[in-house]
């Protein structure tokens, strides 16, 4: 008996193959109908033997393309219409609807396969792609994804590219980004006057000039990439002068898996992670020993950031130079990635020998996305490219919220329904341009998801540029702004993150957070929930002595602790940083005294600072979390070393403080007995567990609670998160840390816009 069937998919479920596979499975099961894009979902007639209709439904699910993601699928059965054929129509507009975008996805196997085949004609292609990998996010202006609304608008398709386009049963059928040598997209090289210069191949002449020693400027996916021969000492360094940035870890490509096990340690898990379509950076042990990417690429570093090449144009270039390239932003530090050629050839001249540039636009700049693996489990560190726009699922329906994030490591969230776009990284709001980023950001996915923002959200910290900006964009469209407690929006992410309803402890640790009493909060322990949050407890308060100048000089802070609970008599002969200027010390101890200039902070971040330069490890720093970073580099294994400081806690009342003092005078006492920074290191990291274990474990008994999320920056710390974990199990408490959201304040905009949601009565 025939029946007809008008069907509704939703999810992501376009740009990537999804119209082809269902036309196939149509014909192969003789229905008869169509299906069509829309701007909200994938609509599907078919006609046919009620059994093979059912059949039809049940492979939508099971066989769906491996970069699709099927959310939900209705259908309604109606009149039989006697339609002719299986057909793809037209996609359609529809007002105040949205369709999930694919992320940008890692070139496949068969098109890896073409690129270097010497009879294809994609050969060495750069721009080679299909229905199951390539650009997709970073190219598209607007939905229902169509050819017409990306960046790929500006190339008409050859008559090969065409019938590819419009054959069915070929893989790169409906493949909007579809092109060849002879239509598409266009590489060229320049020198750094963005003057071209002559060659036959761009790619070997980019070898060439890498072999040299020369640093790049490649125009890439979602931007631009400084390039550099990873094995050239000299080249590094001279990467590192030129865009300022003195000791901050670079990102590394090489060329195969095989490769990258030279050079690190790679489980089963990250080998699967480095290979995903999403194609992360992927932070590994590293063989240091072995390795030739030189030691200038992360100082004093145990891991190092990793990635596969991802793009054809990557598989060729290394492929030609056969080494690890240094592949790290293109910006100036502290400033937005750049993704158009005139902007590169502005901005980065000061920095790169040439450039490698090409004609496809870029329309969202994304950066590389980092990840880790602990335990088997993947923990996002940076969220950007492969994973964005992909939505996190709310587990109620939310209004539609703009919450615009922290000022460092910014992202921005749009909700509406149970999606929440948590976007790519925007970066560190210390520039105009970041600013233009985070407003191009929010326009950009307003008007790809049709959000008409009926709140707006932003962090409590006055002076944030992110904060400033909301309180403006508020007051213009007549909505109430919510101002969301640093801290809280940390738990209230991780909460999300674990699909986590109810009460929860959350321990949020981090270097810097606007406390509700006006200090700087980041040693936090909250009762809380989606919407309310108590402060419980807390590290004792010191002063910040200078304020910014104590979280760029750790030794800064070490005095201000050994000045604040020691007294200003403590010796510090046979200290690391004993030798800082007599000037400078007595001013710092005027600072701590009377107070000047120096907010207290409760910040476990300044805590680890300030051990890391107690310990002779770092008294100055780069980049933000420097101290606390080589302070757990250095560790020794956790197994060899035993014991942990003394410490108390003041917990006849709530908040509970914890008090130092014990600790301070015992890490001294191992200073000056000449005790290793390898020794201090697990010993401080082993308090810093057990202080977390004891301060909840008192909650917990308190407040009968039995769960605990570990929040914030210093929780990307793997052995205090490991140590950390271990202690509260012991304790009886279950534990969840994060995982698809970052745990720095790359997830802050979670958590803003889900707390503004709820506390403002919805």
């Amino acid at each position: 008996m025939n029946k007809r069937a008008k069907i509704s998919v939703h999810g992501i479920v376009q740009g990537v193959g999804f119209r082809p596979f269902i036309y196939r499975l149509a014909n192969a099961r003789q229905l008869a109908g169509w299906v069509c894009n829309t701007s909200g979902s994938v609509e599907i007639e078919a006609e046919g033997d009620e059994r093979a209709i059912s059949d039809f439904l049940t492979a939508i699910r099971t066989q769906a393309p491996p970069r699709a993601r099927i959310d939900d699928i209705r259908a309604v059965f109606v009149p039989v219409e006697e339609h002719a054929g299986f057909t793809i129509r037209e996609s359609l507009s529809r007002e105040n609807t949205y369709q999930l975008i694919s992320p940008d996805i890692a070139t496949c196997d068969d098109c890896q396969r073409e690129i270097i085949s010497l009879t294809d004609r994609r050969s060495g292609y750069p721009f080679t792609n299909c229905t199951n990998c390539g650009p997709r996010f970073t190219i598209i202006k607007d939905i229902p994804y169509d050819r017409v609304k990306t960046t790929m608008s500006a190339f008409d398709m050859c008559s090969s590219c065409q019938r590819e386009y419009d054959d069915p049963l070929n893989r790169r059928f409906h493949a909007q980004p579809n092109a060849c040598s002879d239509c598409g997209p266009a590489l060229w090289v320049t020198d750094s006057n963005g003057t071209g210069i002559e060659c036959d191949d761009p790619l070997e002449k980019s070898s060439e000039l890498l072999d040299e020693g020369k640093i790049l400027a490649v125009k890439g996916l979602g931007g631009f990439h400084l390039v550099c021969d990873a094995t050239n000492k000299k080249a590094v360094a001279l990467l590192r002068e030129r865009k300022h940035r003195r000791s901050k870890p670079l990102a590394v490509m090489i060329g195969t898996l095989e490769k990258i096990r030279g050079h690190c340690h790679v489980s089963d898990a990250e080998a699967a992670l480095l290979a995903s379509a999403a194609a992360p950076i992927v932070l590994l042990r590293w063989r240091i020993d072995s390795s030739d990417v030189t030691n200038l690429v992360a100082p004093k570093q145990k891991y190092l950031g990793v990635m596969l090449p991802y793009t054809p144009l990557h598989h060729i270039l290394l492929r030609a130079v056969n080494k690890p390239l240094v592949m790290t932003s293109g910006n100036l530090s502290g400033e937005p990635l750049v993704k158009d050629n005139e902007e590169a050839v502005a901005r980065l001249a000061g920095i790169a020998d040439a450039f490698v540039l090409h004609n496809r636009g870029i329309h969202v700049r994304c950066d590389d996305s980092v990840c880790l693996v602990d335990d088997g489990r993947t923990r996002v560190v940076r969220r950007a490219r492969g994973y964005a726009p992909d939505p996190i699922t709310l587990p109620f329906d939310s209004r539609s919220v703009i919450a615009c994030g922290s000022e460092l490591k910014n992202t921005v969230c749009l909700t509406t329904g149970r999606h929440a776009f948590l976007s790519h990284h925007i970066g560190n709001m210390g520039s105009e341009e970041a600013l233009s980023h985070l407003i191009d950001t929010i326009n950009h996915y307003k008007n790809l998801f049709r959000i008409d923002p009926q709140l707006v959200a932003c962090d409590m910290h006055p002076e944030y540029v992110a904060s400033k900006y909301a309180h403006r964009m508020a007051a213009d469209r007549g909505l109430d702004c919510v101002e969301v407690q640093h801290h809280h929006a940390h738990v209230v992410s991780a909460m999300i993150d674990n699909n986590l309803e109810g009460t929860v402890i959350g321990v949020a640790f981090d270097g810097t957070g606007y406390g509700s009493d006006g200090a700087i909060w980041g040693g936090e322990f909250l009762v809380a929930d989606w919407a309310r949050s108590e402060r419980v407890g807390h590290l004792e308060y010191v002063p910040l002595p200078g304020g910014e100048a104590a979280i760029r000089r750790p030794y800064r802070m070490a005095l201000s602790y050994l000045f604040s609970l020691l007294g200003e008599d403590v010796d510090l002969e046979r200290l690391p940083f004993a030798d800082i200027d007599t000037v400078e010390r007595e001013v710092i101890a005027r600072q701590v005294k009377r107070m000047i200039n120096s907010p207290l902070t409760s910040s476990a971040g300044r805590l680890f600072d300030a051990v890391a330069a107690i310990a002779g490890v770092r008294n100055t720093v780069d980049y933000d979390g420097q101290a606390a970073i080589e302070l757990e580099a250095v560790a020794a294994d956790k197994r060899a070393v035993s014991g942990v400081y003394p410490f108390s806690v003041d917990g006849a009342k709530e908040p509970s403080i914890v008090r130092l003092r014990g600790m301070l005078e015992a890490i001294l006492h191992d200073v000056r007995d000449g005790v290793p920074a390898a020794t201090i290191s697990v010993r401080f990291h082993r308090t810093m567990a057990a202080i977390i274990a004891s301060v909840c474990g008192a909650i917990a008994a308190r407040r009968n609670l039995d769960r605990v999320v570990l929040t914030g920056g210093v929780m990307q710390n793997r052995l205090l998160l490991h140590l950390a974990t271990d202690a509260l199990e012991q304790e009886g408490l279950r534990v969840f840390s994060h995982k698809d959201v970052p745990a720095n304040d790359g997830g802050i905009s979670l958590g803003q816009a889900v707390v503004a949601h709820l506390a403002s009565g919805e």
